[in-house]
């Protein structure tokens, strides 16, 4: 990790940056997380994988994407993320709150602005493969920073405006009352603290955003090959 800590224009915090991270302020500031940690039964539209899940997850568990490394695949369609082992074992899911706005990129420069001059429509989640270490953020608290240059981590639900309702919009039964976030990714209790911080403490690991609106193929590109690759291997 770059001992790197940047002030942050409009927020009073100091931010450690991940190694290889631009040096750009987070918009999003995290704080512990008021949810049980106990989510009740999803519903079934949030508990089963879809096709474009089911297709990543396959495609990096037989191609070695993951290098090594621990991932987490974020369904944004189903506001739902996998954990997986740096083996691809399946190890547990949840359901997310994901940005605002539909949209698979960040708007430029959205990592140096304050919450109160980031617009709703600037509030996406990006999709894309990012290479997530753990840092500091708001109060000191440390987060997995998916992509620090847009100010997008991973983390629990944070301690704020009680009218948004964060931890009964995770919990209910519906998918479009997920998106809430300034666009970082916000995790059950359970699902951070027992899975992903122990399998990413060290040497992080890889979170893969299926996109809202893009070709799943335009943000993997691998994926494109990757048919072939398995019909070379099979005749061999």
């Amino acid at each position: 990790m770059i001992n790197v800590l940047p002030a942050l224009a409009g927020l009073a915090l100091l931010a450690a940056v991940p190694a290889g991270a631009a040096q750009s302020a987070p918009a999003e500031a995290p704080s512990p997380a008021d949810d049980s940690g106990k989510p009740e039964a999803p519903a079934e539209a949030k508990a089963g994988r879809s096709d474009e899940a089911t297709r990543v997850a396959d495609w990096i568990a037989s191609s070695g994407d993951n290098r090594s490394l621990p991932y987490v695949i974020v369904d944004k369609k189903a506001a739902r993320a996998y954990l997986f082992s740096a083996k691809g074992k399946a190890l547990s899911d949840a359901p997310v709150l994901i940005g605002v706005a539909l949209g698979d990129e960040a708007t430029p420069g959205i990592g140096t602005k304050s919450l109160s001059e980031i617009g709703p429509a600037e509030r996406t989640t990006p999709a894309g493969r990012f290479l997530a270490k753990f840092g500091l953020a708001a109060g000191n608290h440390k987060v997995l920073w998916v992509d620090y240059a847009t100010s997008v981590a991973l983390h629990t639900i944070p301690v704020g405006n009680p009218k948004e309702k964060r931890r009964e919009r995770m919990l209910s039964k519906t998918i479009e009352d997920n998106r809430i976030t300034f666009g970082c990714i916000n995790v059950p209790k359970v699902f951070y603290n027992k899975g992903v911080q122990p399998l990413f403490q060290k040497k992080g690991g890889y979170v893969y955003v299926l996109p809202d609106i893009k070709p799943l193929e335009e943000v993997f590109p691998r994926l494109r090959v990757q048919p072939f690759l398995e019909a070379a291997a099979a005749s061999s």
